[in-house]
């Protein structure tokens, strides 16, 4: 009698020790946390919001935004290399991310070993924006201006994105302006529409409604081509800056050693999002080009944007902190 029971009790010995393994195989159980590095809405909070909500259709969990603005987006980036690599907490990383590390002498993450890349997420349209009562309608009036009336003008940055593109723009240009930071992109537009500063880089999210109201002009794109949707902007090539490089996308990332079948789930998730027509619609209103990617080609690219941001910003005389 013992025999007979003898595989039955292995069987159920056997499924019950593989219960819980089962149960921990089964992701997402529960939320997922995108950190944004910025504040509440920037294009970077904007975007992430969009993709959350697909996400959270794919998954079957709630996808949930957090910002974590400060230090160039060093703070969000450090929190999510320090969280624990299950795929719960995840970082929507910019353009930033590649520059940071060179922008400070001692840099507060390594942008690939402390990382695990997932998939790309697209590029942001980024504009040059100037107050209306800046005597200057193209860009080369613009640089021509603060040529021969040194100490006028006054560049707001509000990102990564809006430091490095307005110092190689000045460095190609041989333009000296005094530089005004602020901790987020809306901030720094207030003050551009108030005139307290005279230019910046910033995304039609934030800056693009001051310009139908004529307090802002949009000089040129950062994009590689014009915008279809602003196709009278000229590129920074285009409007006379010949050599200029700077573009701004966003990827999604987790920390090091995730779980390479949690890092495919939420890479085909992405994909997915990004295909749905309500996404695209709504990122299309945000001037955002969506487009995904399998992780090793997030991380060959990575890889070539850390050396385009360490050659960009020596060559804007951009010094480390």
């Amino acid at each position: 009698m013992l025999r007979k029971f003898v595989p039955a009790i292995a069987a159920l010995l056997a499924a019950i020790g593989a219960g819980p393994a089962h149960a921990n195989d089964l992701y997402p159980s529960k939320p997922v946390k995108i950190i944004v590095p910025f504040t509440a809405g920037t294009a970077t909070d904007t975007v992430t919001r969009i993709i959350a909500g697909a996400l959270t259709q794919s998954l079957g969990q709630p996808v949930i935004v957090e910002n974590r603005a400060g230090a160039d987006g060093a703070i969000g980036a450090v929190e999510v290399a320090r969280a624990a690599p299950d795929g719960y907490t995840l970082l929507m990383s910019t353009n930033g991310f590649c520059a940071v590390p060179s922008m400070r002498k001692n840099p507060p993450y390594h942008p690939l070993d402390d990382y695990t890349r997932i998939s790309m997420v697209g590029r942001y349209s980024f504009f040059l924006y100037v107050n209306a009562t800046v005597p200057a309608r193209s860009l080369q009036e613009l640089l021509d201006y603060g040529r021969a009336h040194p100490g006028k003008l006054n560049y707001a940055t509000g990102n990564p994105t809006g430091i490095v593109a307005t110092g190689q723009m000045l460095s190609l240009s041989k333009v000296n302006m005094l530089q005004v930071p602020y901790k987020g992109e809306p901030a720094g537009v207030t003050d551009l529409v108030a005139n307290r500063v005279q230019l910046m880089f910033a995304t039609p999210t934030t800056a693009g409604q001051y310009v139908a109201q004529g307090k802002l002009r949009m000089l040129a794109t950062t994009l590689p081509t014009r915008s279809p949707a602003f196709p009278d902007t000229p590129t920074m090539e285009q409007a006379g800056v010949p050599g200029f490089s700077v573009s701004s996308w966003a990827a999604l990332q987790g920390p090091a050693n995730m779980p390479a079948d949690r890092v495919e789930r939420l890479s085909r998730a992405m994909a997915q999002a990004l295909q749905q027509d309500d996404v695209k619609q709504q990122l299309a209103r945000q001037n955002f080009l969506p487009a995904s990617s399998t992780p090793t080609e997030l991380e060959a690219f990575i890889k070539e944007q850390l050396a385009i941001y360490a050659q960009t910003l020596k060559e804007a005389h951009v010094q480390p902190e």
